[in-house]
């Protein structure tokens, strides 16, 4: 459930505050019009085989949605709150025009903090709650990641990372240059995170296809600074972690379409993608021992994840078969955990198509993953390139119980795949873990790929 993901405030007495006095732009001013983009520097690896890996400089770069939406001749915002500006944003077009993104301060503003090889994500920091990057090749492209028949690792930190709070690392089939070759009205491209879609087909995002989406916006109800208009963003995508101390899963989410794609309305829901996707968290699968502090995959210290991206000729020629997860912590590699859930194999660790065949059975789910054309859909994506994007956050539409604990909440909790982890019901409610769990946050590091086998021992 890679969603899409946004600025918010505090949401109580602060919260008013400075919309009553006019001030829901602060994050804004607290950067100025004219602050200068300077992109966090990120090292990298990229491997060709066992201990035979180069270090690139690489960079990360906020995404468009958290940024500041000013006037282009003034610092007067063009987005307030969770609504927009009349004046300024009276139609799309004229509002992308009037409108400009601007520069951040990482660090002070959003709690975004490099070193070396290692990338720290605040989940609060001043009034900024949570924030996702994209990581860059060069100052105006997203890396673009071709991993058929080659691997991922990365090693995350989540031992300050309780119930309610996600980080997420994904692979997501955006442009390369974030849409600006395609829509002119796009000035600011990759550099300043343009062009985020998933198979949310979310419609929270201000901008898509280079215009505002200002049509039919509706302030959300639950989310002080967030609302929906008319268009949504659609891609392929793949949760390769999304996770806390208490839980973690992984998950593949095939489209209709290929590419950045714009949604409309209705159909908009679950109409061009799988939302839902087939995922693999091992609580759901029946194995609660596995994964979480003092277990098995123990998730107080850092751990490593290897994700193998498995063709059926083991070329990078071949189609997707399998997505295959492995740790290693402590100098051990440790396989994926086994499957305990009735009507599922337990051979079948890793996410195949007979695997999540298997699975939307098993819990009674609908089978969208097979629908949309399944592990050769996902195929097809790698094959073209996808984009990383790493975040922390949390969930005002479900309290993040899909990952973490009983989901749907209403649903019988021993029914098959329904305890997803073992946080509470009211674990999650942003508007308590935004004061007690500020001080939460992630730590991503050591980011690798390259053929199979070449990037940990």
């Amino acid at each position: 459930m890679s969603s899409l993901l946004h600025l918010r405030l505090p949401p109580a007495s602060v919260l008013a505050s400075l919309c009553l006095l006019g001030l829901g732009a602060v994050y804004g001013q607290q950067v100025g019009t004219e602050m200068p983009e300077i992109h966090p520097i990120l090292t990298t690896q990229q491997c060709s085989a066992p201990g035979v890996c180069t270090a690139r400089q690489s960079s990360v770069t906020l995404d468009s949605n958290w940024r500041p939406l000013h006037s282009v001749s003034s610092p007067t915002s063009c987005f307030n709150c969770n609504s927009w500006d009349s004046t300024l944003c009276p139609d799309p077009a004229t509002c992308a025009s009037n409108c400009g993104l601007d520069g951040v301060d990482y660090a002070g503003s959003y709690g975004i903090t490099s070193n070396g090889s290692s990338l720290a994500l605040q989940f609060v920091t001043g009034c900024n709650v949570g924030s996702r990057v994209f990581l860059m090749s060069s100052s105006s492209q997203y890396q673009i990641f071709t991993l058929l028949n080659q691997e991922f690792t990365f090693t995350v930190d989540m031992s300050h990372l309780e119930c309610g709070v996600n980080a997420g690392l994904y692979l997501l089939e955006m442009d390369a240059d974030g849409g600006r070759a395609k829509f002119p009205t796009n000035k600011a491209g990759a550099n300043y995170g343009t062009g985020y879609c998933d198979a949310q087909c979310g419609q929270d995002a201000k901008f898509t296809n280079g215009i505002a989406n200002v049509l039919d916006w509706t302030p959300s109800p639950t989310d002080p600074v967030s609302g929906t208009g008319l268009f949504g963003s659609c891609c392929n995508s793949i949760d390769v972690w999304q996770g806390n101390m208490h839980s973690a899963a992984y998950s593949a989410h095939p489209c209709s379409v290929a590419g950045q794609t714009q949604c409309s309305g209705a159909q908009c829901d679950n109409s061009l993608c799988d939302a839902d996707g087939c995922d693999f968290n091992p609580w759901r699968m029946g194995n609660t021992s596995f994964l979480g502090p003092g277990k098995v995959v123990d998730t107080t210290i850092p751990l490593t994840v290897v994700t193998q991206f498995i063709t059926n000729t083991n070329t990078a020629t071949g189609t997707l078969t399998e997505i295959r997860r492995l740790y290693v912590q402590n100098g051990k590699v440790i396989q994926n955990a086994n499957v305990n859930l009735p009507g599922i194999p337990a051979s079948l660790n890793s996410i195949t198509d007979n695997f999540c065949a298997a699975q939307k059975t098993a819990v009674g789910d609908p089978d969208r993953f097979e629908a949309l054309g399944g592990l050769a859909t996902m195929s097809a994506a790698l094959k073209k390139g996808m984009v990383l994007a790493l975040s922390i956050r949390d969930d005002y539409t479900n309290d993040l119980l899909w990952l973490d604990g009983n989901f749907p909440p209403t649903a019988l909790p021993t029914a098959p795949g329904v305890s997803r982890g073992p946080c509470s019901a009211s674990s999650g409610n942003p508007e308590v873990i935004e004061d007690s769990q500020a001080n939460d946050f992630v730590v991503f590091s050591n980011i690798k790929w390259g053929p199979i086998g070449s990037t940990f021992s």
